[in-house]
């Protein structure tokens, strides 16, 4: 519902800069409509609809500021807004509405779709400049695959499932683009997922990008410049920009020059409509939600969900989570004495410790469960790395070390055979 981030008493939380930018990025990148910051003596209330810049003072976006001495008088609006008892009944939704006077509000999925927008542009114009044999779709396919590795690298940074500042380190010193495709490399080893397979993309070794490119686009990724916050920016709020992302194309005009353009097929429909969250949970709810009652995770491990024109993912993202929920929730219930879920630390365990699913489980319900298809590339290599993130939810640097040395297994499955690209409506022999 909101941050709350604590901090000492020592910090002054009336004046300082830092805790209100650290704060207002939280709740900015998850969509919160406010968050809280307080050290006890302070109690500040944060509007996060508007993107935070490092330079903003204090003050900034800020709601309400209270101190200790204004606890007693004020105690009847912090209980009926903030408790658990009244956050339940909804007075905390009231709250947030009746504040919607705000000016200068982008959502940061549309901040997000500027940033990769503009990515796209600086990488296709430079790439096109640099190779001049390089053809169309293989630029298409170069600035996506650069533009998803780098995205999915950064949030397993913030997550701490990668060292924080790996990628920074790639534009220190020597040629940027082959630092940065030796870790490509690297986490091929690791991930084993179609968005790292270097047997299938023959274009990325080939090239070259001038540093002063790939310095940029890094540098925009990295507190303090970038507004995001990546270890709670959801899978669903990327999808919702990629979506937007995915209705352009890169064209190259006679003398090789790149330019960026709404494809045909978007530009006749009048955009890109993106399936709100809201809609697609209700959708997954009424359907699979129908189709898994009163079954065994043995009986589910039949079910084949399938959506035949995924675009970048969103109802096999909201799919894929409702089935890690419920397999969570059924193995949770089950009581340890039937000799099924005591925790072995082996392979076949289905829960860890702390009765979240395991690497191994989430890997078997992604693989078994969920299909794909789209005609567009690129939208299946979207649908692709949402749902490897989602799979990747939750995983540390100790669960993704010991599932490499204990199982000698990779953290990702591909999901080649899973999300295709092609024609839904038309048999292979048309």
């Amino acid at each position: 519902m909101f941050f709350l981030e604590a901090k000492k008493p020592s910090v002054v939380i009336k004046d300082e800069t830092a805790p209100a930018y650290q704060v207002r990025r939280y709740g900015w990148s998850a969509k919160m409509p406010i968050s809280v910051i307080t050290d006890f003596e302070e109690f500040a209330i944060y509007d996060c609809s508007t993107k935070p810049k490092e330079t903003d003072k204090a003050s900034n976006g800020r709601i309400k500021y209270l101190t200790y001495l204004d606890y007693l008088k004020e105690f009847d609006f912090i209980w009926h807004t903030f408790s658990k008892e009244y956050v339940l009944k909804g007075s905390f939704d009231k709250y947030i509405t009746s504040d919607k006077n705000k000016k200068g509000t982008t959502t940061v999925d549309a901040e997000f779709l500027q940033s990769l927008d503009k990515w796209r542009v600086e990488l296709a114009v430079n790439i096109a400049l640099r190779n001049k044999n390089i053809n169309e779709d293989e630029l298409n396919f170069i600035v996506q695959h650069t533009i998803d590795r780098i995205i999915f690298l950064r949030i397993a940074e913030d997550r701490s499932a990668e060292r924080y500042g790996d990628l920074q380190d790639c534009i220190k010193s020597g040629d940027f683009y082959q630092n940065l495709l030796q870790r490509f490399h690297i986490a091929d080893q690791k991930y084993n997922s179609g968005l790292f397979d270097f047997a299938k993309d023959k274009i990325s070794d080939k090239i070259t990008i001038d540093n002063k490119v790939v310095k940029n686009t890094i540098s925009e990724l990295y507190y303090p410049i970038c507004p995001y916050e990546f270890s709670v920016l959801s899978v669903e709020i990327l999808g919702s920009a990629y979506e937007q992302f995915l209705g352009k194309q890169i064209t190259l005009s006679k003398s090789g020059k790149a330019t960026i353009e709404e494809k045909p097929e978007v530009r006749k429909a009048g955009g890109v409509y993106y399936t709100p969250q809201y809609i697609v949970e209700y959708i997954v709810k009424n359907t699979i939600g129908k189709l898994v009652e009163n079954k065994t995770p043995k009986e589910i491990s039949q079910l084949k969900i399938c959506d035949p024109a995924c675009g970048s993912g969103s109802f096999l993202i909201g799919a894929y989570q409702f089935l890690l929920n419920w397999h969570k929730d059924f193995y949770n219930k089950l009581k340890p004495e039937n000799g099924k879920l005591t925790i072995k630390g082996s392979k076949s365990d289905v829960l860890t410790p702390t009765g979240e699913l395991t690497t191994a489980e989430k890997k078997r319900i992604l693989l078994n469960n969920i299909y794909g298809v789209d005609l567009d590339n690129n939208a299946v290599e979207v649908t692709k790395l949402s749902l490897l993130l989602k799979c990747m939810e939750g995983e540390t640097k100790e669960t993704i070390e010991a599932q490499t040395k204990l199982f000698h297994d990779r953290i990702l499955p591909t999901l080649d055979n899973n999300i295709k690209s092609g024609n839904s409506l038309i048999d292979l022999d048309y």
